[in-house]
């Protein structure tokens, strides 16, 4: 049963006012009905709405008014939902970095430090999710021809998606912790985390190969703690008295209180298996390439910190102290780079942290909307990206161009590499994954 679409009515109406017939046809091809032009439109307006209408509990006078620095340019709807997360709780500054945009409660992109507390929304669903970037000692130009072979054993090696496809197990000491799975009260899920270690998932989560100034191969990968994360965020989520949604007051606890520790447990269990996974998908990626790693970088961008005191908390945000190294996907088919935190005054003022991607322009029913496959096609073809999965949410039109977005946190980063994709692999279209956000 297809969802019916809840702004097809305004879009149609603003098609209307506009002086146009909402079902004429626009675009290449058979285009699309002129009403879903306006679509984006119809949805700001939901969101705005909502926003003015988020009841905010009371906030101690102590944390009122905290600085909030803006990286980049965002619409007002991301502005607005950053600052009802900078009212809510000890909240002590916050940042927007330049690729950030509306998420679940807070905005991806969003950090903020909390004084004694955390926020269960802030670090979100996918706790854990991160980037790990490796170099190996292998020239592109030893693989150049078996580029096409090599994406085909990656995909039946690796499981995309939301189930396992091959029979390999994965086993890790992770799963003999008996204390880490106490503490975190997620031992009746460690079965479940066990048969999904090592599965990338879908949406935005990639395997990429990557060439970089000097002619040599590296791995990139992106994903997070799976279904793990997923249920760890909705219990304590739910135990906290939070709500699931887009304009939703965070869920905020104390460090200290019992439900604080248990979820603070939980998410360090989830960071820890996260990097297990991202680790063994890059290991069984350089089985299949050859070579060994001489580099490698390794970091989460949803996930909570202690720092100076505070607790800093990163949605889609990368932690960029100086000297500390990360790697920064733009989007299907766009370089990538390795980045190096560095220090300043601005980069105090960013909280230490700086992008963790291009940052998404359209949601994804948007992006299918307005993009077709001989786009994307004629995108990679002009890159010379060969992709295997992959579908129109993930265009790179939907995304903004990473290099505008590195401009916005000069005096922050620098950039070591920029990496050339030239193989990505992803889920496929219908894939199902409801671990992915």
């Amino acid at each position: 049963m297809t969802r019916s679409d809840p702004y097809v009515t305004r879009a149609r109406e603003l098609a209307i006012e506009a002086g146009l017939d909402p079902d004429a046809r626009t675009g290449n091809g058979r285009g699309m009905p002129v009403w879903c032009t306006f679509r984006q439109a119809a949805r700001d307006e939901h969101v705005a709405r909502e926003a003015a209408e988020l009841i905010i509990p009371p906030q101690d006078e102590r944390y009122q008014n905290a600085d909030l620095t803006i990286f980049g340019d965002h619409d007002a709807n991301t502005i607005a939902q950053m600052q009802n997360c900078m009212n809510v709780g000890n909240v002590v500054g916050g940042v927007i970095c330049a690729d950030g945009h509306l998420g679940y409660a807070q905005p991806v992109g969003g950090v903020i430090a909390y004084d004694s507390q955390i926020s269960i929304s802030g670090v979100g669903f996918d706790i854990g999710c991160g980037n790990m970037a490796v170099k190996l000692d292998l020239p592109f130009s030893a693989i150049e021809d078996r580029v096409t072979q090599i994406l085909a054993d990656i995909t039946s090696t690796i499981s995309f998606g939301v189930g396992r496809t091959n029979d390999e197990r994965v086993e890790h000491a992770l799963f003999d912790d008996e204390e880490a799975w106490a503490a975190s009260g997620m031992d009746d899920y460690r079965q479940k985390a066990r048969a999904q270690l090592g599965t990338v998932g879908s949406g935005n989560h990639y395997v990429d190969l990557m060439e970089d100034e000097a002619g040599q191969v590296w791995i990139g990968v992106h994903f997070g703690s799976r279904g793990l994360g997923h249920s760890t965020a909705t219990k304590y989520l739910k135990l906290a008295g939070g709500k699931d949604g887009m304009n939703v007051p965070p869920a905020v606890v104390n460090d200290t209180s019992e439900l604080g520790a248990r979820y603070i447990a939980g998410m360090e269990l989830a960071g820890l298996y996260a990097y297990a996974g991202r680790e063994w998908v890059v290991e069984r990626v350089r089985q299949i390439l050859g070579g060994s790693v001489v580099d490698t970088i390794h970091n989460h961008h949803n996930y909570a910190w202690k720092e100076n005191g505070y607790w800093v908390v990163r949605k889609g945000a990368t932690p960029a102290f100086p000297g500390q190294r990360g790697f920064v996907g733009g989007s299907m088919g766009d370089d990538a780079v390795i980045i190096r935190g560095v220090d300043s005054n601005r980069s105090k003022e960013a909280l230490y942290s700086t992008i963790h991607g291009a940052g998404r322009l359209f949601g994804r029913k948007e992006a299918k909307r307005r993009f077709t496959k001989v786009q994307l096609d004629e995108w990679l073809q002009r890159r010379g990206v060969s992709v295997a999965g992959g579908d129109l949410d993930e265009s790179p039109m939907a995304y903004r161009r990473l290099p505008e977005v590195l401009a916005h946190h000069e005096g922050t980063i620098e950039i070591e590499h920029t990496l050339r994709p030239f193989a990505v692999a992803m889920a496929g279209d219908g894939e199902f994954d409801p671990f992915k956000d």
